[in-house]
């Protein structure tokens, strides 16, 4: 009624200019609000609300301060975790990059292989509970936080354009003959020589460079495509874990052990994986170029 009246009386449904309460800080604080919090991007709204105390002799609450933030434009994300690269890691991807600037065709020729692991508790850090003041101890409002190594499934694939390999589980640590005997002898080397004119691709870890493991290669005929340490973020096998991992942490049944999360289905389709290897291939060497003039890069696993 009272939105009817406003438009029959004065033809409009908003409110007048200046109605309601006033904001506590001007635009020129809202500035120094701003500047203050991209200064230190990790403070929080309680310390910035005791910076800006300090700097203007003002209490202003937390609950006010993201209000004004949230108005400029600045929200809390989550941040992106990032490990160091060394000036010989930038080199590496520098020279990786110009070698394959022009590699356009080819890529779809080359077979992404890595390891990932899948916790038995999946989550990304920031799971939230909704409850009631005075709720905070619930049995059903607590997250129980695991000291030790969280239980899992260390699993190995390969991906192609037109083809991807099976999953296979690794269970305990893997040393170069288990690497050879487990993975490369039953799987890797019949996917490839399934594809013409595959190129293999794995990172640097010990088990993949080991004498013997090139040895195996050379003796099977298995062409490698060069890769530069500490370059996960390059691969796109990388999105194809992401993808299983958010799968696994969406489907309801629940998973007591590993071996129950082993059995979780966790297919992709193959039209999935030539969307990756479209997008991530077509840019695949910006990514070490711009990377390689960085000091950081994105980290996942």
């Amino acid at each position: 009624m009272r939105v009817w009246k406003q438009w029959t009386d004065e033809c409009r449904t908003t409110r007048k200019s200046g109605s309601g309460p006033r904001n506590v800080t001007s635009a020129r604080d809202d500035r120094h609000l701003v500047r203050m919090a991209r200064t230190d991007r990790t403070a929080s709204s309680r310390q910035l609300a005791a910076l800006w105390s300090i700097a203007t002799g003002v209490s202003l609450c937390a609950s006010s301060i993201r209000r004004r933030l949230l108005q400029c434009g600045l929200r809390a994300r989550t941040p992106l975790y990032r490990i160091p690269l060394t000036h010989d890691h930038r080199r590496l991807r520098l020279q990786w990059a110009n070698q394959h600037r022009d590699w356009r065709a080819d890529w779809q020729h080359v077979v992404f292989s890595d390891e990932s692991r899948f916790n038995l508790w999946y989550h990304d850090g920031r799971i939230r509970v909704r409850r009631y003041a005075g709720e905070r101890h619930l049995p059903e409002c607590i997250i129980e936080r695991h000291s030790g190594r969280t239980p899992g499934v260390m699993v190995w694939g390969a991906i192609a354009y037109h083809r991807r390999s099976q999953l296979l589980r690794i269970v305990g640590n893997l040393n170069s003959n288990r690497y050879i005997r487990e993975v490369l002898q039953p799987e890797a080397v019949p996917f490839l020589q399934s594809l013409p004119g595959a190129v293999f691709q794995q990172d640097n870890a010990r088990p993949h460079t080991a004498r013997i493991v090139k040895s195996f290669f050379a003796a099977q005929q298995v062409q490698l495509l060069p890769w530069p340490a500490c370059s996960p973020d390059m691969s796109p096998i990388e999105h194809v874990w992401d993808v299983i991992g958010r799968r696994l942490a969406r489907d309801p049944r629940p998973v007591a052990s590993a071996d129950e999360l082993w059995v979780v289905p966790k297919p992709i389709a193959q039209i999935h994986l030539q969307r990756v290897f479209l997008k991530d291939c077509s840019t695949i060497f910006q990514k070490a170029d711009s990377k390689a003039h960085s000091s950081m890069w994105e980290y996942s696993d």
